[in-house]
């Protein structure tokens, strides 16, 4: 568990989230290997894992073409997607997470969009997220606007009684178990003479290369690298359980897969328009607020989220909790994220039995994967597949343009009705 959470109290509600956390998870015996490594990473899974979200939004709004007709059902995590979602200026979006301090996350958000008085001290807030003025306009203008629940996220006390609230004059990027995971990948980077914050001074895509080249490919080839990748554990960080591990392997070697994962994101966008990239290799945004950005930090952008958040709902329940208590042919737009690679069969075909039913004609899935080939084929029912059509090439040209760069596969399906 990281030192920004502490547990829950057992109430009823909390033991069910911890519950659905577990069958989403844990597909193994408790007294095997693999048990006990499920069980370590719900575990750690419970506190902040994302202070931004790793799916670029502007392929997102692109695939699943939204407007203002559309009503999406999306994963919340770090938040940043849904309120970027918002620039498409869609009628709903309802946001779902089994991770209370992403819900958190969430609804500070977008209390912060509604309150802040101005684009400046909402960046300051999300953009930088290090400074004691944070503090004070959290006091000022959100404590009082926020639900009681969210309240006493933010001013309850991690590991070392220092309120969660203070991560935004901490450098919220740097916390979280992403937040430390790239911290650590760099103090290794640097314990073998590769400094990470090197790529984001590169002026051209070329620039990138060379440094990658000369730098950052030889580091997979050592053998601590090699050893330490090699086990599931050391990818919890990212937020990947053990089955997912296995999917990103492909049965291959884990150094060579991040080295190809790792070369996309520091090689194929020009850095000036990549944040996914300043965030890994710089730990931070890049450029202040005229830097590469996610839509909704965006300060042409502003104006538009202030306006819109009312739209937003989230809630702490499971994606097929939710949609089974949505009516027949409601919604337009899914967005699963990669939480199906934690997913059986039965999990798949209950969530993918919710989906069409309630899927308007032309509704639109997107999700991630580990791996590259979509997981559906062959365990899903083949009568619901056959609803759905899957835009092979489109998934592919999409998946290219990921600036994120951390998956394998981008898929798209659409609802023939």
């Amino acid at each position: 568990m990281s030192v920004d959470t502490l547990p829950e109290r057992e109430t009823g509600v909390a033991k069910n989230r911890r519950e659905h956390l577990g069958k989403a998870v844990h597909q193994s015996s408790l007294f095997s290997r693999a048990g006990i490594g499920e069980r370590m990473f719900t575990w750690m899974f419970k506190g902040l894992v994302y202070p931004q979200i790793w799916e670029d939004p502007e392929v997102d709004i692109e695939a699943l073409e939204l407007g203002p007709d559309s009503r999406i059902v999306t994963i919340a995590s770090g938040g940043c997607n849904v309120l970027s979602y918002l620039t498409a200026d869609p009628r709903e979006i309802i946001a779902v997470d089994l991770n209370t301090s992403h819900v958190a996350l969430t609804r500070l958000k977008l209390a912060a969009a509604r309150h802040l008085p101005n684009y400046s001290l909402f960046y300051r807030f999300f953009g930088e997220a290090d400074e004691k003025a944070n503090i004070k306009a959290y006091k000022r203008f959100l404590r009082e606007e926020i639900d009681d629940d969210v309240r006493r996220y933010w001013e309850g006390r991690d590991l070392l009684f220092r309120k969660r609230i203070t991560l935004f004059s901490r450098d919220l990027y740097h916390h979280g178990l992403l937040g430390y995971f790239i911290a650590m990948a760099h103090w290794i980077a640097r314990m073998h003479g590769v400094d990470a914050e090197k790529l984001i001074e590169a002026r051209s895509i070329d620039e990138q290369r060379r440094i990658f080249d000369s730098h950052f490919a030889p580091f997979f080839d050592r053998k601590l690298v090699r050893w330490a990748t090699s086990k599931k554990m050391s990818l919890f960080g990212l937020g990947i359980p053990p089955a997912q591990y296995e999917a990103l392997a492909g049965g291959g070697d884990m150094a060579n897969v991040l080295r190809e994962r790792l070369e996309k994101l520091a090689c194929h966008f020009d850095i000036s328009d990549n944040y996914f990239a300043w965030q890994a290799f710089g730990r931070r945004y890049g450029g202040g607020p005229s830097g590469p950005l996610p839509p909704y930090l965006q300060k042409a952008q502003f104006d538009n989220v202030r306006a819109r958040v009312d739209r937003v709902s989230v809630h702490n329940v499971p994606f097929t909790t939710l949609l089974q208590g949505e009516p027949d042919a409601s919604l337009t737009s899914y967005i699963l994220l990669d939480a199906q690679d934690w997913m059986n069969d039965d999990q798949l075909n209950e969530l993918w039995s919710e989906i069409t039913r309630t899927a308007r004609p032309c509704a639109r899935v997107i999700f991630r994967t580990a791996g590259k080939p979509s997981l559906l084929p062959g365990r899903v029912r083949q009568e619901t597949l056959d609803r759905w059509d899957y835009r092979e090439e489109q998934s592919a040209d999409l998946h290219a343009r990921d600036r994120s760069s951390i998956y394998g596969g981008f898929h798209l399906y659409v609802f023939k009705g």
